[in-house]
């Protein structure tokens, strides 16, 4: 089945079987390998793209559900937002192993985009999807409330 997304703003079109996770199009298809593969079933957000600007786990959208969307992952992330959050990241050390990051950014940077000011009640509640198996979440609540100051 041939379909055409919209990834990072270029088209690209894919074959690939009906019911096909975004999340192994993406990787195996297209060749975007920063969004992760973690649990495989919307768990721990190692997966989270954005589709029309909201974060949606990769690993269980089928990639047809997604055609005429406009689909962002951590490598076409761009914008102020994303540039503050990278660098907020950065300053207090909030990778360790790594491996969530991407989900863990791409969650943060949709709370930032629809709310600048976030408590952290809200910084709790919009980043509980993403698990860190390092633990870094102070940090990551840190990192987020850097980021939003800064912007």
């Amino acid at each position: 089945m041939a379909i055409t997304l919209k990834i990072n703003g270029k088209s690209e079109t894919v074959t690939a079987a009906e019911g096909t996770p975004l999340l192994w199009v993406l990787r195996d298809h297209i060749g975007l390998t920063g969004t992760k593969f973690g649990c495989g079933v919307a768990q721990c957000g190692a997966c989270t793209v954005h589709v029309d600007g909201a974060p949606i786990r990769s690993c269980i959208t089928a990639h047809e559900d997604v055609e005429g969307s406009d689909i962002v992952t951590i490598e076409g992330l761009s914008g102020k937002a994303a540039n503050v959050i990278r660098a907020a990241w950065e300053a207090i050390d909030v990778p360790q192993c790594g491996y969530c990051q991407s989900g863990q950014i791409m969650s943060a940077a949709a709370l930032i985009n629809e709310n600048p000011n976030p408590s952290d009640q809200d910084i709790d509640d919009a980043m509980s999807g993403n698990i860190c198996r390092c633990a870094t979440y102070l940090r990551i609540r840190s990192a987020i409330k850097d980021a939003a100051k800064a912007i």
